[in-house]
């Protein structure tokens, strides 16, 4: 984490991803991204076709995670990406897979 004026900078965003998002392992190469940036939070497929991502980390960080869910794998077409920011949890430590 990096630090700003003493204490660590933590972010949090929350997208919901639409377009070819199921079906294409998105959970799963988010996975393996998060893991690489040092990211925490999670993933799921929702029952409507989209796909919810919760990420924090550092802010450099979570922008790169952002960028990547808006392109998505290689077989994924991400028609659009809503997103909002909240309050990070210092609780979370790992990235996981849900649903």
């Amino acid at each position: 984490m990096s630090r700003k004026g003493g204490t660590f900078v933590l972010v949090r965003a929350h997208l919901w991803l639409t377009g070819r998002v199921q079906g294409v392992a998105f959970r799963y190469y988010a996975a393996a991204k998060a893991k690489e940036l040092m990211i925490s939070g999670f993933i799921r497929n929702l029952d409507d076709g989209r796909v919810e991502v919760v990420i924090q980390g550092e802010p450099e960080s979570v922008e790169k995670m952002i960028n990547w869910c808006r392109k998505g794998p290689p077989h994924a077409i991400v028609k659009d990406a809503i997103m909002v920011y909240e309050d990070p949890d210092p609780e979370w430590k790992y990235f996981q897979i849900r649903g």
